[in-house]
């Protein structure tokens, strides 16, 4: 779930349960012993002394969502394809920005009505699911 910073719109993603604990690992503080791939693009990135600028989540396509990682390097701005969930696990660990096109925002953003909680949101969210979110398929 991606939260405007100045406004009530959020913008669900569903992810994979192994980008999902990567993030939540990110999240909580938790370092595992041996670094996980977003830990090492990290790393690879940083020796090349090269910054993560930000992450943009850019558009949706045929129900998938495409995200870019903008990398700095001597000067130049190199954009780079990437899966949201993969992006937005590299965006905490390099505390870059997370960015959503307005025009994504505009069309799929949503605000939760009322006093729903954190938590409301998490037991509604762990009885829901996938298909209850739209089709899915990979036949389309």
């Amino acid at each position: 779930m991606l939260k405007e910073k100045y406004g009530d719109r959020t913008l669900p993603i569903w992810i994979g349960e192994n980008e999902a604990m990567a993030i939540a690992l990110s999240l909580e503080g938790i370092r595992p012993q041996r670094p996980l791939t977003h830990d090492l693009l990290k790393l690879v990135i940083d020796t090349f002394q090269a910054k993560v600028a930000k992450i943009g989540v850019e558009a949706l396509k045929n129900e998938t969502y495409f995200a870019k990682i903008y990398i700095e390097s001597d000067g130049k701005l190199f954009v780079i394809d990437a899966r949201p969930s993969d992006s937005i696990a590299l965006a905490l660990r390099t505390k870059c920005t997370i960015v959503v096109s307005d025009e994504l925002m505009n069309e799929n953003g949503i605000v939760f009505q009322g006093d729903t909680s954190i938590e409301e949101l998490k037991r509604r969210l762990r009885n829901t699911k996938p298909e209850q979110f739209g089709d899915f398929s990979f036949n389309k």
